[in-house]
């Protein structure tokens, strides 16, 4: 059996990052072009389409496509998207930029040259039709919605052209992969089926738990970690990186899974981001995404298992990368062992309930992490980095990570 397809109707990856002659040469005129300065989300979008984890992306979005995709979840031209993917700027810049110019796209921190675009089209959005859509909320308390609503005023759309992965393949060496890598990595160890575990968090034992179901129903799982920014008091990408590897090390036989990692900003929208998750890891050659609880979720927006159900709303030719569903996890006492609720007969007062969020909130407040929530090896990183911390960052518990449901 062959991997799935990359996702859009030509069924092939689709890089937009320049290589050799081609890049110099391109890098050389961006310095003469006019500069749009970008966000470290829109650099991360922009770095997908280079890579091709965006497939069949272009460049940023136009209106059109924009709207469809925030109302149907598909582009103008009917191809499946669950979130738009935009760049914007000022108001006052984007009257100095005529349709037909070339742009040179800048990384607002690092003042790299990120790529370059033509320009098709500027238009204004109804940024709160946007969050209600996507986000489900226009509480300003939602990073994904602080995020949107602090947007300049103008989108921008057009090709690109995309000069640069930033420092990712630097920063994250050996961790850090294209599309094209990670199929090469499967066609080689000759697996077909893979199921991605999307993970912001370092593994607790839930995590663990459920990448090993995978393994026993796939031919190997992708622990495929977010590289890019977070919100305050999610614990950074390369301690996670240490936490993983040690855990993978110790308790996972091997050659069953792969660590790697990709360049997006968390967007935090719960269900439609969980689209986006099973979307770019058909890119990655996945089969199937682990949808566990409040999969993209923040705070309680979204119910524990909208992510799961959002897959069953949509067409069922949209992605050939399926969910693999699976139901609240946790430690049973009785049990003697991790178990979910389809499998422990078990009480409430019996289980021990795991969260990326509870198990911050431990670390955080200095508290003593019982064996139940991680393994020891992991533990022990996770104490290091938080001892180093000089400033606390106060983590609040919602009814998720407690056990309750809506």
């Amino acid at each position: 059996m062959a991997l799935v397809n990359p996702h859009g109707k030509e069924k092939k990856l689709k890089p937009l990052l320049l290589e050799g002659k081609e890049l110099e040469e391109e890098k050389a005129k961006a310095r003469t072009l006019t500069e749009v300065r970008i966000t470290s989300r829109e650099a991360g979008d922009l770095i997908m389409m280079g890579i091709g984890g965006f497939t069949p992306l272009e460049g940023f979005m136009g209106y059109e496509d924009w709207k469809r995709v925030c109302s149907e979840c598909k582009m103008a031209d009917g191809t499946f998207w669950p979130i738009p993917i935009t760049v914007s700027t000022t108001e006052g810049q984007a009257n100095s930029i005529s349709i037909g110019e070339e742009i040179a796209l800048v990384d607002e921190e690092s003042g790299e040259i990120m790529a370059t675009m033509k320009v098709t089209e500027k238009y204004k959005i109804d940024k709160e039709f946007e969050c209600k859509n996507v986000f489900r909320t226009t509480d300003l308390e939602h990073p994904g919605v602080a995020m949107v609503m602090s947007q300049p005023e103008v989108n921008l759309a057009g090709p690109v052209k995309v000069l640069s992965e930033g420092s990712f393949p630097i920063d994250y060496k050996g961790i850090y992969m294209r599309p094209a890598e990670t199929r090469k990595i499967f066609e080689d160890k000759g697996w077909s089926t893979v199921a991605a575990l999307q993970l912001r968090n370092p593994m607790h034992r839930s995590h663990e738990y459920l990448a090993k179901i995978a393994i026993e129903i796939c031919d190997g799982v992708l622990i495929h970690q977010l590289l890019g920014k977070l919100k305050p008091g999610d614990i950074p990408a390369d301690v996670r990186v240490k936490a993983i590897n040690v855990l993978v090390e110790h308790y996972f036989v091997k050659d069953t899974c792969i660590q790697a990692g990709y360049p997006l900003d968390m967007r935090y929208a719960g269900p439609r981001e969980a689209l986006l998750h099973a979307l770019f890891r058909q890119n990655y050659g996945c089969s199937h995404l682990i949808v566990g609880r409040d999969h993209a979720g923040v705070g309680e927006y979204y119910g524990p298992f909208d992510a799961q159900k959002i897959f069953d709303e949509i067409p069922k030719d949209a992605l050939e990368t399926k969910p693999l569903k699976i139901d609240w996890t946790f430690y049973c006492y009785k049990c003697d062992g991790m178990a979910s609720m389809r499998t422990c007969p078990h009480g409430k007062s019996d289980r021990v309930f795991l969260s990326g969020t509870k198990l911050r909130k431990m670390l955080s407040d200095g508290e003593p992490v019982p064996m139940q929530f991680s393994r020891p090896e992991v533990i022990k990183i996770l104490q290091e980095y938080y001892q180093s911390l000089t400033e606390k960052v106060e983590i609040k518990l919602h009814q998720y990570a407690e056990g309750e449901t809506k």
